[in-house]
């Protein structure tokens, strides 16, 4: 007969011990980054606007806004949504694209078998892109839809029958910030496809520069040309010259054209290089930029750079506790907290930042100085790692705010294509006023936007799952981009 097995007491406190930090922590695996890349990519399958191809794999959305530009003559079918409604916004959309080829650019190598999703996510937003750039000589299309009267409606992308009013920015009316932002997509995106597609890959670029020369040559910023059109929905309040400096940084790195290091040397002192700044985001690109160019530094220690990398540091430096200039807040449960309003957004790109500046000190042997002190590259994978586990469930509500994955995520997500009922399952239109019943439902959506990842929790980590609440529970294609980023990176670490 087999006896019982005993423990000394020592043995069954670090048992008790073991199974309390495993009930208020989740440890995930690299299979579980890896699922939630797959779904951080298809999630931009579910913003699609126009012509959905066979291989759709979000099967409940349908073709949307196939005649946009058609009452102005031009062809703007394509392009993404950019959150829970039907506007096609320009600035935002360009954004998330050089967001999603930086993604790939830095962490594609551990991306295995999502490179082609991701890829495909890129190209279905460039292509767009291509359209908006090339249609009419010395204009930019910039923005399709009237958000305003959008905005009145709660009707699927399919029934869509708003204003699709058409915006642009011209010599007269110039919009260097949008432009320069579209530029900087293109040539990142040029980075992207080089091996796979060279042909496409040049087109790009070509592009970007032509964007950018038109951006630089006519300068203003696009809120003072479109006004109610993109404000306040994507105002842009820090100004075009951020754009201007991190466009041609793209485009310097994308071509290696010495004309783009002359721009950045001649121009930087002027458009944000000497500014510490603390907050990247779809409308402010100076952290991104300094981060971008300090790899020039680390790399060739080109002395022009330095100034980059300092900056740099004191970004990354105001990030991290304990340090003489840390500055940042933090939730309770140790979430990065920048604003009321779809938090998540700089939680992503900050963690972005992070593994990237992290992958750019690891390759050179490079430190962080932050006053007396030195933080090394691994510091900077462990901070940006809680920030990515929180997002997935390791926080106090034990939620994950990423739609889909895990046991445990939002149901009441404020979008209109997710909320009502989909047209295979209710085939009728349901007009602009009727949708309202499905907005203001008790009931969970019935479409799964999968991997959206959303607003997310206040600064007392709380979550109010409900789909009136947009600051909370709206998506937004830039709040994925970086994340695809640094689920790539750690779906590849043991």
């Amino acid at each position: 007969m087999a006896s019982a097995t005993t423990f000394s007491p020592m043995l069954q406190f670090f048992f008790i011990i073991f199974c309390c930090l495993g009930y208020f922590s989740l440890a995930f695996t690299s299979q579980d980054y890896a699922n939630a890349l797959e779904k951080s990519i298809l999630f931009f399958e579910g913003q699609r606007s126009g012509k959905l191809p066979s291989n759709q794999r979000l099967t409940w959305r349908g073709d949307s806004g196939l005649s946009d530009g058609s009452s102005y003559h031009v062809n703007l079918v394509g392009g993404y949504y950019d959150a829970g409604d039907n506007v096609k916004f320009g600035l935002p959309m360009a954004f998330t694209t050089t967001l999603l080829a930086w993604s790939v650019i830095e962490f594609g190598s551990s991306m295995q078998n999502q490179i082609e999703n991701a890829k495909a996510a890129i190209r279905w937003s460039t292509d767009y892109l291509l359209k908006a750039a090339t249609a009419t000589p010395d204009t930019l299309y910039v923005q399709v839809g009237d958000p305003n009267l959008d905005h009145q409606c709660w009707e699927r992308p399919e029934d869509m029958d708003t204003p699709r009013n058409v915006y642009k920015v011209t010599m007269q009316n110039p919009g260097s910030d949008v432009a320069a932002e579209t530029a900087a997509a293109l040539a990142a995106a040029s980075i992207v496809f080089k091996e796979s597609d060279s042909s496409y890959s040049t087109k790009l670029l070509h592009t970007a520069m032509k964007v950018f020369d038109f951006a630089d040559r006519y300068r203003g910023s696009y809120s003072n040309s479109l006004n109610s059109a993109v404000c306040p929905f994507y105002c842009s309040y820090s100004g075009y010259q951020d754009e201007l400096l991190w466009g041609a940084s793209w485009i310097h790195r994308a071509s290696q054209n010495g004309s783009y290091l002359a721009y950045i040397q001649s121009n930087g002192h002027t458009m944000g290089s000497d500014d510490d700044d603390y907050s990247f985001s779809w409308d402010d690109k100076r952290p991104g930029t300094k981060i971008l160019l300090s790899k020039e530094f680390l790399e060739k220690t080109t002395g022009e750079f330095q100034l980059y990398k300092s900056h740099s540091d004191n970004y990354i430096c105001s990030l991290i506790p304990g340090t003489s200039s840390f500055q940042a807040q933090y939730t309770p449960g140790g979430l990065f907290y920048k604003a009321s309003e779809s938090n998540l957004q700089y939680v992503t790109s900050t963690t972005f930042l992070l593994l990237t500046y992290a992958k750019y000190l690891g390759s050179n042997g490079g430190v962080t100085k932050c006053g007396g002190s030195t933080v090394t590259a691994e510091s900077l994978i462990a901070q940006a790692k809680k920030q990515v586990d929180y997002i997935l469930g390791d926080n106090p509500a034990k939620m994950s705010y990423m739609v889909g994955f895990g046991n445990r995520y939002p149901q009441h997500v404020h979008h209109r294509g997710s909320s009502v009922p989909s047209i295979h399952a209710h085939p009728d239109r349901i007009s602009c006023n009727d949708g309202f019943q499905y907005f203001h439902s008790s009931s969970p959506n019935p479409n799964i936007l999968v991997g959206a990842i959303l607003g997310g929790p206040d600064n007392r980590d709380n979550f109010a799952d409900d789909r009136n609440n947009y600051q909370q529970s709206e998506p937004a294609t830039y709040i994925n981009a970086p994340f695809v980023g640094a689920l790539a990176f750690f779906s590849a670490k043991n």
